[in-house]
Formats: structure tokens, C-alpha cells, sequence
């Protein structure tokens, strides 16, 4: 069972805000820590901040302007047609679950995802693969709308078109659902932000709860120390192998001497001319201070450091 809204002519401030009643297809890979690109700790902030502002990347709008394409290079490679859903649907035995699908299949119980992704990420479709975050996608919607069949059709910039079929799967559905659950219910209503996981990701999230410091009063540190030192470890161990990268890329260089290439069976090393202007920033301060200040810009941040005590 599920509920629909429509969404033909919705304004985009009002689907976006929609989108933050529950957890999407594009959400479910993240969830299962499977998307390169988000993990828990995005979503929640997706769902719970104030900010209703729409990805308007290069890509994004790409995969947008060809959505239609790829839906027709779909039927006519499989002669199924396709339609726009124009509605968000909600799961009724699970309502922390929407789908917002690209197109219903017309005479199949199924629909279709459009994909529009770089050649550099071909061989992630090759030999029949498909990326896994899309994978769960496909698997949310199938659980959201009760269809079996889910296809994924993908067009390779300059390199390809190409679909796949899914079709459902209790277990995989039933881990999705209890993974989705306990992410909403663990997560998004008690408003309990996820672990970090190491990721460029949290540290985004991280700097826009947190982008500046209030409290100026020392706050106990408790049940740090070991995780602290297992850091000073780290550290050190990074160190002494960007020393032996380092010494390696100086034996090379010494090999190399005045050539600007070198190659084996195995590697091929570049060690070219490079030519580069830069703003001469502290001259300009000292002879033009007025143009310097007319053109900096203030910006704020929090620098995290450690000391041993």
C-alpha cells in the first residue's frame, strides 16, 4: 500500500521541503554506506536542517536535461514505453519511505531510473555491474511502490548506452526497510546526529552545525585518550612513509637527470616544465593597500589542533 502526492506543477520550494518527510531512493545507498558521494551523517542533515536548497551542480543539471533522452533510448532499445509518474509516492507500512521515480513502465508492473554518468566511471557498468548505490535506488523504489521489476538504463557520455533489469528480492528489501528504519528512527527523530565514518563528507556537515565556536570555556575531554594516542600513531606513520615516498621520487628524479620522460614494462614517469603566474598578494598590500582591501574578503573557520598535555 501507498500514498501519492502530486507533484505536476508543485512548486520547487514545496517538493524540496517534501523531500525532508522521508527518506528517498537517492538517500538509500548513503544509508547503506554505499554512495561514494553521501553518507548517513548527509542525510540527516538533508532531513533536518532548515536549508531547502537544491543540488545545481554541472552534472545534476545534466542528468536532468537528459532524463527524456535516456527514456527514449530505453524504449527503443527494449520497445517498452515509458511515462512520467507525477506523483511522490509514500509507503503506508513504512511512511519514513517516499519515492520520487523517474517513469512508470506503460503495460508492466515496473518502473525505470535514468542515469546520465562520465566516461571516467565506465567501467563501473562494465561486464553487466552496476553501481551499488544505485542498486539500492532501484530496490527503495521497488519497496515503496510494490512493483517487481525495476529497470536501470544508463547513457556513458561519448562512450555508450546501456540498461539493466532488477527484479525484487524479500531479503534484500527486508534489510533496506530495517536498515532505513532504525537510520529514521535512530537518527532523524530523536535528531542524534550518525557517527562520522573519516569521510570529506563529515567534515563538511561537521563545519555548518559547528562553523564557529561559542563557548569559550574548556570543556573535560572523557574517553579520548586512546583514540588521541592511536592518532599521534598515525601521524607518526604517515610521516616516515611520505619520507620513503619522498626519497623514492628523489632517486627517480636523480635517474632522470635533464629527461623529461622515463619509462618500463610497468610505469611511465612525466617530470615536465610547469610555468605558473601567482598574485603577488603581500606586494600588493604594501604598495596598494587600498586596492588590497577593496578586494579581500573576510571568511571564518575553526582550526582543530592537538597538544600533548
Amino acid at each position: 500500500m501507498m500514498e501519492k502526492t502530486p507533484t505536476a506543477g508543485m512548486e520547487t520550494a514545496e517538493w524540496l521541503r517534501l523531500r525532508k518527510t522521508g527518506i528517498g531512493g537517492s538517500d538509500a545507498g548513503a544509508i547503506c554506506g554505499l554512495d561514494p558521494y553521501k553518507n548517513q551523517m548527509k542525510v540527516f542533515y538533508d532531513k533536518t536542517s532548515d536549508e531547502a536548497e537544491e543540488t545545481s551542480s554541472e552534472a545534476t543539471r545534466i542528468g536532468h536535461d537528459l532524463e527524456d533522452y535516456v527514456a527514449k533510448r530505453f524504449t527503443e532499445a527494449t520497445g517498452l514505453k515509458v511515462r512520467r509518474s507525477n506523483y511522490m509516492y509514500r509507503s503506508v507500512e513504512h511512511p519514513f519511505m517516499i519515492a520520487d521515480v523517474d517513469r512508470l513502465v506503460i503495460g508492466e508492473d515496473a518502473g525505470l531510473e535514468c542515469k546520465t554518468t562520465s566516461a571516467y566511471n565506465a567501467d563501473k557498468w562494465k561486464d553487466g555491474n552496476i553501481p551499488l548505490h544505485y542498486v539500492m535506488q532501484c530496490y527503495h523504489y521497488m519497496s515503496v511502490t510494490s512493483k517487481r521489476t525495476w529497470y536501470l538504463a544508463a547513457v556513458i557520455l561519448g562512450r555508450e548506452f546501456t540498461y539493466r533489469k532488477l527484479t525484487w528480492d524479500d531479503a534484500l528489501i527486508a534489510g533496506l526497510i530495517e536498515v532505513e528504519k532504525n537510520f529514521w528512527n535512530g537518527h532523524v527523530i530523536p535528531g542524534i546526529l550518525p557517527k562520522p565514518d573519516g569521510s570529506k563528507i563529515c567534515d563538511e556537515v561537521l563545519a555548518r552545525y559547528f562553523h564557529t565556536a561559542k563557548i569559550k570555556a574548556p570543556l573535560e575531554l572523557v574517553g579520548f585518550d586512546d583514540k588521541l594516542k592511536r592518532r599521534e600513531d598515525i601521524l607518526t606513520t604517515i610521516k616516515k612513509l611520505e619520507k620513503e615516498q619522498n626519497q623514492i621520487e628523489q632517486e627517480v628524479k636523480l635517474f632522470m637527470k635533464d629527461h623529461e620522460k622515463a619509462a618500463s614494462s610497468k610505469y611511465q614517469i612525466t617530470w615536465g616544465n610547469v610555468s605558473s603566474v601567482r598574485l603577488d598578494a603581500k606586494r600588493i598590500k604594501e604598495e596598494q593597500p587600498e586596492l588590497y582591501q577593496n578586494y579581500t574578503k573576510a571568511s571564518s573557520s575553526r582550526r582543530f589542533q592537538v597538544k600533548a598535555a
